[in-house]
């Protein structure tokens, strides 16, 4: 059964009916994921938004990259988990944890990745994502070497940026209209 009720504080309803692409996009979320993430149903009030916010979302989490979906996941945690944004922090802690087959893994990095058993490029990706959620402007060439010494590209540096800049982006959206993660994902991959 369709969820019906507003995923956000704001009276903003989905387009009815969807256009036929939304539609496809929505049912393929359905048979992958078991649901529509409410993040994508917030946006579909406004079908332009909602392709312009999974255009960026589907590059930079699933498009080819020297980084893989689990670093990215492991980014868009760590930078929601300073930010405290409840529904990122559900539902990527959840794709870690899928992803991972750890759930420890998950957990930490909720709470506070330093505490993960985490390899040394790993640690450097978070730290750098973190210092950009926090700090960005205190950013220096040694702070992108760090992250060359432990192997990553430039376009490697670029995709972390990049994906750490959207989660911050999306973590003030997602807690300035109280967007609330879906049920489903509070027990998955536990």
């Amino acid at each position: 059964m369709a969820d019906t009720a507003l995923p956000t504080a704001l009276n903003l309803p989905m387009v009815d009916p969807l256009p036929a692409p939304t539609q496809k996009y929505f049912d393929v979320c359905q048979d992958k994921l078991g649901m529509i993430p409410n993040v994508l149903r917030a946006y579909a009030f406004d079908i332009e938004k909602l392709d312009a916010f999974t255009g960026m979302y589907n590059n930079l989490m699933l498009a080819p990259s020297g980084l893989s979906k689990l670093e990215r996941e492991m980014i868009a945690v760590v930078v929601s988990s300073i930010n405290k944004c409840f529904y990122c922090l559900v539902a990527h802690g959840a794709a870690v944890r899928a992803m991972s087959g750890d759930p420890k893994l998950g957990e930490a990095l909720v709470m506070n990745y330093r505490v993960a058993d985490l390899d040394a490029r790993q640690r450097a990706m978070l730290d750098f994502a973190a210092q950009m959620t926090t700090a960005s402007a205190t950013i220096e060439e040694q702070d992108r070497d760090a992250l060359r010494q432990v192997g990553f590209t430039d376009q490697d540096i670029w995709d972390i940026a990049n994906v750490a800049g959207f989660f911050n982006m999306t973590n003030r959206v997602a807690s300035a209209t109280a967007m609330q993660p879906n049920d489903d994902y509070h027990a998955q991959a536990r």
